[in-house]
């Protein structure tokens, strides 16, 4: 197949780089939007149970808050959004600075052969993170 560094730029490394950034956002805001959601519920726990002697019915109350924070963790820790934002922003920058480092021919990509160099080094990069990510399912799902 044959394609232009142009393309190769536009069609795969931006892709990838758009990708990842997404990912890594989106990881980001539930991470840490669920993460608030237990940290108001656990200190609303001290102060509801200092109303406890005067109205009895806050027990369930905390309770059922105690049953929320459970929940929330237990999803944190399986879904790993904390561990998915950190390695996919880190993918993403890095695939970043391989594409400054081509287009500015800096380190690696101060050759004649850089484009081969780019693609390589990018491919390298997405099939690593794809063997990491179908290892860490396997194990996940019983596998070896």
């Amino acid at each position: 197949m044959d394609i232009t560094e142009e393309e190769y730029i536009q069609i795969r490394l931006e892709d990838q780089i758009n990708w990842y950034d997404n990912k890594s956002i989106s990881a980001q805001k539930l991470y840490k939007r669920l993460k608030g959601i237990v940290i108001i519920l656990s200190a609303s726990i001290p102060l509801f149970v200092s109303f406890v002697p005067d109205f009895k019915f806050l027990v369930i109350v905390v309770s059922i808050i105690g049953v929320a924070i459970t929940g929330i963790e237990a999803w944190l820790g399986l879904s790993k959004y904390h561990e998915n934002w950190i390695e996919y922003r880190s993918i993403c920058e890095t695939l970043r600075q391989e594409k400054y480092m081509y287009l500015t021919k800096t380190g690696v990509y101060d050759t004649e052969n850089s484009f081969k160099s780019l693609v390589e080094r990018v491919e390298s990069i997405i099939s690593k993170e794809n063997v990491n990510w179908a290892n860490l399912n396997n194990r996940e799902n019983g596998g070896k």
